[in-house]
């Protein structure tokens, strides 16, 4: 199994007891993944716009394009943001960052976790 990172910067995975307020990036540490060049992103689509009470524009979006995630391969899962894997919801492949782990100033570091979001 392969997975590849699709978010905009690096993501570690850590030991589900790893506790957070610790600034050692390596304590707990099983994986790093480094990103791909590009981000996955989603490319929404405006379909139509309405205005209404003379000078509120509502669009009608459609947000099921993305931009720079590879296609669907066997063995191979794309880590990715929340928003694109919720557009994406046909696809089996894709996982999302889960559990939060953060130092001492509460800055996020890694996770504890990838999710498949179902």
């Amino acid at each position: 199994m392969t997975i590849v990172n699709h978010m905009p910067g690096v993501v570690r995975v850590y030991s589900a007891d790893r506790p957070d307020g610790v600034d050692d990036l390596d304590q707990g540490l099983l994986h790093t993944f480094d990103p791909e060049p590009q981000a996955a992103q989603i490319d929404p689509m405006s379909l139509v716009t309405t205005v209404i009470d003379d000078d509120v524009a509502i669009e009608l979006v459609e947000f099921g394009h993305v931009d720079n995630l590879d296609s669907e391969r066997e063995g191979v899962f794309h880590v990715v943001p929340l928003e694109v894997a919720l557009s994406q919801r046909r696809r089996t492949d894709l996982l999302v960052p889960r559990q939060e782990v953060s130092t001492s100033d509460g800055t996020v570091i890694g996770y504890r976790t990838l999710a498949q979001p179902v």
